[in-house]
């Protein structure tokens, strides 16, 4: 595994004699470099650094390339390697020993021991403007929050935190206004910011001892609130109908995907009717209904609306009176479907399958029997 072998094989990365030393700020050896990345965010400080080592080869000696198997993006970092060796275990290096590790979005925390011996330690770019942010998911956080203006942070790699080293350079609070709805957006904004950056520290050798710590401007430490940007997960995605707004899901569909809850089915067996539990996957999502809100009975209630037409809604109504539509579900063992055809065939209805009976109701919609959960 990755983690075992880069952790554990500082022999074949560094001579002993690497350990740091205090330098001057204006000069450093030729840098061999060991860049850690995972994902797309990272390719693109990959690239800068390669064009770096192309115009400025005295400047940067090599690179050598670490990445998390069994992720796919490692063919797009087979794709810019441009020559530079790409590894998913601790490489031999070719040139020398180590001296600067580049860990950007890698997920993984470098050996305290690979740092102490790297001559220069290791950097990592991160997508806020830290200590904002800090943590795993900084560009899903920054969109779920709301927030408009972000930036990037430099900093040094910590031991044995992550987002815990020093700050070298980021962007200047309040950061700028970034017009993203996606986290693919917020990337492809962010990344060339912090791979410009990282390649300015270098030209400007701010890595090299004794690092000064970049000051963290009075607006930023006297107007926010710290938020931790844990990483997301199946919480995140169940949505809290009391709660959140018509904005808030819709917002989180945009940043995470699929939303889901649970709700009550009325299933059939050869002891009767019985009530059982059935998960709800909204997986094209929930879009905005306007007006009609006088007809729904509760807060994430589901109601199957149009009954008397040719056509039928799954409408719910969200805790700040907006009304929400799905279109196409998925139930829990079933396929994705129509959402009011999902509702009678799995039983979330009075009726279950006679839409007949349905039509029959002086009422233009039938509630689910149960409340979203």
């Amino acid at each position: 595994m990755l983690g075992s072998s880069l952790l554990s094989c500082k022999h074949l990365l560094f001579s002993t004699s690497g350990a740091c030393r205090p330098l001057s700020s204006q000069a450093c050896d030729p840098l061999r470099i060991l860049f850690c990345g995972s994902d797309e965010f990272s390719i693109v400080s990959l690239r800068a650094l390669h064009r770096e080592k192309h115009f400025h080869p005295g400047l940067i000696a090599s690179i050598d390339v670490v990445c998390r198997p069994p992720k796919p993006v490692r063919r797009n970092l087979e794709a810019v390697r441009e020559g530079h060796p790409i590894y998913q275990h601790a490489p031999v290096p070719a040139q020398g020993p180590i001296n600067l590790v580049i860990a950007v979005s890698f997920g993984l925390l470098v050996s305290p021991r690979i740092l102490k011996l790297a001559k220069y330690g290791g950097l990592n770019v991160h997508p806020s403007i830290l200590p904002e942010f800090r943590g795993p998911a900084p560009l899903h956080h920054t969109l779920l929050n709301g927030r408009r203006t972000t930036g990037v942070t430099l900093q040094t790699l910590h031991p044995t935190r992550f987002d815990g080293g020093k700050t070298i350079d980021q962007t200047p609070y309040p950061g700028i206004e970034h017009g993203a709805e996606t986290v693919e957006d917020l990337r492809d904004v962010l990344a060339p910011m912090g791979a410009d950056m990282l390649v300015q520290s270098i030209r400007n050798y701010s890595f090299v001892p004794p690092i000064q710590q970049a000051s963290e401007s009075e607006a930023f430490q006297t107007s926010t609130v710290l938020t931790y940007a844990s990483k997301v997960g199946p919480k995140d995605r169940h949505i809290d109908w009391a709660t959140w707004t018509a904005t808030d899901i819709l917002r989180r569909q945009k940043v995470i995907g699929p939303l889901w809850n649970t709700t009550e089915a009325q299933v059939s067996d050869g002891c009767g009717h019985r009530r059982v539990l059935k998960r709800i996957i909204w997986v094209q999502g929930l879009r905005h209904l306007e007006g009609g809100s006088h007809i729904f009975p509760a807060v994430g209630h589901p109601v199957v609306v149009g009954l008397h037409g040719s056509e039928q809604m799954v409408c719910i109504r969200t805790c700040d009176g907006n009304i929400l539509v799905a279109d196409n579900v998925k139930i829990e063992g079933q396929i994705m479907i129509e959402a009011s055809l999902a509702a009678r065939r799995t039983g979330l209805v009075p009726i279950s399958a006679n839409l007949g009976a349905l039509r029959q109701s002086s009422h233009d919609f039938v509630a689910f029997h149960a409340r979203l959960t």
